[in-house]
């Protein structure tokens, strides 16, 4: 990969809450060192990152709060919800990643931005939720919630569910122009966190949130490809991308290109829950990106350097 080249790393909600711990600030904080430490080696490798996140479990978690507490205070609709995970964690992100550097002697500020993004209010994702957030639900659980609550849920796996929101497709960063100043300037950015707050333009009232979650995989891509990045890193928890996945012919892939990822997709090899949108997101930003050597890498947080040198992970390119 070429020297100082601009890079949007998006990372799981998984970077910073683990599926086995209970997910509170102590070890969000801690989750939020071990991924400073891996984005670190990025940046003193002369790259510019523009970091973004996912926020599943939080958003669960803080909406899992609302219900808790709606006898003693009032509760916050999604968006709002959204926009208070949105800048919590882009506030640990950013001061886990400045201490990281200033241990390492880079005086360097890193900056968050809490970002609003355009979605389209007759997205046919309303009408068929799909994006899992919050903790696994027992059958049990599922039914009284739903009963309840109004919750929508899908069973993932035998026997398990997570509560399932509408997510749109986004369509227009409302914060573009100042993101790319910070970007022109040589910053370090925290942005699109949880996908950005979804928003919607109505023609007698402006704008105003929509109770969503945008998948921010495909956000990603959006931001990638209108800042100019020259790679979109995808990181979580897999070594690489693999088809026929759980079956004893599953097969690790080392590179891609747009055409096999498209035949892949239509052949279902990226199930939407998992996969998918992160396959689907690299798609989307090799398509829009103006970069002629622009890449998708999707590989593992531990090892981010490795991932953007190809020495570990899936790397997708046009051709």
């Amino acid at each position: 990969m070429d020297d100082k080249s601009l890079i949007v790393v998006a990372l799981g909600g998984n970077a910073i809450s683990q599926p086995n711990q209970v997910g509170n600030v102590e070890e969000q904080f801690a989750n939020s060192r071990m991924t400073a430490r891996s984005l670190v080696h990025l940046v003193e490798a002369g790259h510019q990152l523009v970091i973004t996140h996912g926020n599943g479990p939080q958003i669960g978690n803080f909406l899992l709060r609302n219900q808790a507490a709606a006898d003693v205070i009032y509760p916050l609709p999604m968006e709002v919800a959204v926009a208070h995970v949105q800048g919590g964690m882009g506030y640990m992100i950013a001061q886990t990643l400045m201490n990281e550097l200033a241990s390492r002697g880079h005086e360097h500020l890193v900056t968050t931005f809490v970002t609003t993004i355009l979605v389209e209010a007759t997205d046919p994702a309303f009408e068929n939720p799909t994006k899992p957030i919050g903790r696994m639900l027992s059958e049990e659980e599922s039914i009284r919630l739903h009963e309840e609550e109004g919750w929508q849920t899908r069973e993932v796996s035998d026997g398990v569910y997570r509560r399932v929101v509408p997510s749109p497709i986004p369509k227009r960063i409302l914060e573009l122009e100042s993101i790319r100043r910070a970007v022109t300037a040589g910053e370090i950015l925290v942005a699109c966190g949880g996908g950005g707050i979804p928003v919607i333009r109505d023609a007698r009232t402006g704008l105003h949130g929509i109770r969503a979650v945008i998948d921010k995989d495909l956000a990603s891509a959006l931001l990638a490809s209108q800042i100019g990045a020259d790679t979109l890193m995808i990181l979580s928890n897999v070594d690489r991308v693999s088809i026929n996945f759980g079956r004893p012919d599953e097969q690790a892939v080392d590179h891609m290109t747009v055409e096999q990822a498209e035949r892949w997709m239509k052949e279902g090899q990226f199930p939407p829950g998992s996969m998918g949108p992160k396959v689907q997101g690299a798609l989307d930003f090799l398509r829009c990106s103006s970069s002629e050597n622009a890449r998708a890498v999707i590989g593992p947080l531990e090892s981010a350097a490795d991932a953007a040198e190809g020495r570990i992970g899936t790397v997708i390119t046009r051709a």
